[in-house]
């Protein structure tokens, strides 16, 4: 469940003590310390061990998975940036977990919407990393990544077509999007 490394560390990636070494410096930015503490004022308690650098097989920077964690890819990332974009990213998907006391990821819909939200709110759409990943929009770029990354993340799980995927992305698009908690806006 998401962002895709840049074409820069696809090719190198890192070894997993480094990753976790600069997951450890994640943890110090304010984006991913405003949302730890969103999420422990709610009740939801983050383990030593709940973001982990791993070596993955699948061509990802990571993923988030309910009871497990946020899992960093070690091999597809080489930059501080792409990890805490990782990092921000997965924790959102955790506030979500935490917050809906029946998201079901087998569910199209809620997979969509989580994805949404974490696309939209973590800056894995700001114009520069667009502009990078070689998608050179000028108007509109944001919410076409979004869409992007959503129809990728949510095709994956083995519970949605890709007609479904699309349908539960445009049923609940609105509603998602402009639903910004923890945050007063997106950031």
């Amino acid at each position: 469940m998401r962002a895709e490394p840049s074409a820069k560390s696809r090719s190198r990636g890192c070894t997993v003590n480094e990753c976790q070494t600069m997951i450890q410096r994640s943890l110090r930015t304010s984006m991913v310390k405003f949302l730890k503490e969103h999420m422990e004022k709610a009740g939801c308690k983050l383990g030593d061990n709940f973001i982990k650098a791993v070596h993955c097989d699948r061509r990802m920077g990571g993923h988030f998975l309910r009871g497990e964690g946020i899992m960093v890819c070690s091999n597809h990332i080489n930059m501080q940036d792409e990890v805490n974009q990782m990092v921000i990213h997965g924790l959102i998907h955790a506030y979500d977990e935490c917050h809906a006391a029946n998201l079901d990821w087998t569910n199209c819909a809620h997979h969509a919407c989580s994805e949404i939200r974490a696309g939209h709110l973590s800056g894995d759409c700001h114009y520069k990393r667009e502009l990078l990943r070689g998608f050179m929009k000028i108007r509109g770029h944001e919410q076409d990544c979004v869409r992007r990354s959503v129809m990728k993340s949510v095709t994956a799980n083995t519970f949605c077509s890709e007609t479904a995927a699309r349908d539960a992305m445009e049923a609940v698009w609105d509603i998602c999007y402009n639903d910004t908690k923890p945050f007063d806006r997106a950031p």
